[in-house]
């Protein structure tokens, strides 16, 4: 498999973390949408990334969409999914309130860094602040409880996507996420960890 894409994209990380986890084979080429546009294109014409390309060449994108490929691959004690269906349908909700999160910021970052100013809309990059500071005074409140990670002995995905939205928006949004100790904490156990030392923010 080939995950491509580059690290600064929390979607891309959360998706090259995962596989680690999961002890699959993967080589990660960090192509830039920006930089290699033409040579994603190649690949996918979208130009959307995180893609991978399977095995049987098959071309994916979407990060969630990718895990849930990758997690059917994955041997039954490497997947990342609680299997009790309480705790499943807890973690879908730390997902999704991680992925939130990221889209917010993601949004944030595109808007003062690529629009001109003259063009910046300050009621809209408001709103999705707020947004974004909602999702993650969510994702704090359920992140508080873990001991050391969030379902057991070892991170699992809902770990990996908090931990890499907190970071991701740590890097590029310093000070305009809220105070949230237990995020915090978990980002920097999770960054301590071998699978995300393998694939750092950069």
């Amino acid at each position: 498999m080939r995950l491509i894409g580059m690290l600064d994209s929390p979607y891309v990380r959360r998706v090259a973390i995962s596989l680690e986890l999961m002890g699959l084979d993967f080589a990660h080429e960090p192509i830039s949408v920006f930089s290699g546009y033409d040579v994603l294109a190649a690949i996918n014409p979208v130009v959307k990334v995180p893609t991978l390309v399977t095995s049987d060449g098959v071309v994916l994108m979407d990060s969630t969409l990718i895990l849930d490929h990758v997690e059917r691959l994955a041997p039954s004690e490497r997947r990342l999914a609680p299997t009790e269906p309480d705790a499943y349908t807890r973690a879908l909700r730390i997902v999704g309130l991680g992925l939130a999160a990221c889209e917010k910021a993601v949004q944030m970052v595109y808007e003062r860094n690529l629009r001109p100013p003259e063009k910046q809309h300050e009621p809209w990059f408001e709103r999705v602040s707020g947004q974004m500071r909602a999702a993650f005074r969510l994702l704090e409140s359920e992140v508080a409880a873990a001991d050391p990670w969030l379902f057991g002995d070892r991170p699992l995905q809902a770990d990996v996507t908090a931990a890499v939205a907190w970071r991701f928006t740590a890097e590029k949004l310093p000070g305009a996420a809220p105070d949230s100790p237990a995020l915090a904490a978990l980002s920097a156990r999770a960054e301590a960890t071998a699978a995300f030392g393998a694939y750092p923010y950069s």
